[in-house]
Formats: structure tokens, C-alpha cells, sequence
């Protein structure tokens, strides 16, 4: 039945979803796990190794620069953050996401995207 969801994630979205994430302040990994969890209401969950491998490519792209820090249960942790091409990136993908949804919300709905 097409592409299944793997880890919680709408197969690609994950770039998104943590671009998002990070859109309002730097978050560690663990945070953003935490926050996408918590905002979808458990139906976003991304499996670590899938999470720190989208982190250090988009850092590499250069969407992400990150830091070490304290988190808030007083432990060392890499603090990542949007940079502004990664702030760019997010609106070019978040505005393509939306008009595939609302494409296929149309389909989906009960004229059938009929006109």
C-alpha cells in the first residue's frame, strides 16, 4: 500500500518535522523528541538513530550549527539551532508539505476533488 510509516514518521517529513522543532529555540535531541512527541500528541516519534543521523546531515547542509550546553537535567548536551538558510529551508518545505496535504485532502474528500 505505498510507503509505510516508519518510526512514527511520515516518510519524508523528518527533515521537516525537526526543522519545526527547532524553529522557535535550540533544542538537544532528546528535546526535540520530547516536543514532536508531546505536539502530535504521540503520533510523531522519531527512533534515535534516525533523529542524530537527520541532525548531523543537516548540520553538514549547513540548515543546523549546534553547541554544547547544560539541559535542564543538569547533563552535558549538544544544542542544535536553525541557522538562516535552515530557517529558509523550513519555509520552502513547510509550504511544499502543505499543498501536497491539501492536495490530498481533496482527493480524499467526499467529491473526490471533483470540480
Amino acid at each position: 500500500m505505498g510507503e509505510r510509516m516508519t518510526g512514527g514518521v511520515l516518510p519524508g517529513t523528518v527533515d521537516l518535522v525537526i526543522l519545526k522543532a527547532l524553529a522557535e529555540r535550540p533544542l538537544h535531541g532528546f528535546g526535540i523528541s520530547r516536543l514532536l512527541r508531546r505536539q502530535s500528541g504521540g503520533v510523531v516519534e522519531l527512533q534515535d538513530a534516525a533523529l542524530y543521523q537527520a541532525l548531523h546531515r543537516m548540520a553538514r547542509q549547513g540548515l543546523l550549527e549546534s553547541e554544547w550546553g547544560t539541559s535542564e537535567s543538569n547533563r552535558r548536551a549538544k544544542f542544535y539551532r536553525l541557522t538562516p538558510s535552515g530557517r529558509k529551508q523550513l519555509a520552502r518545505e513547510e509550504q511544499s508539505f502543505r499543498t501536497y496535504v491539501d492536495g490530498v485532502l481533496r482527493i480524499l474528500s467526499p467529491e473526490g476533488g471533483r470540480a
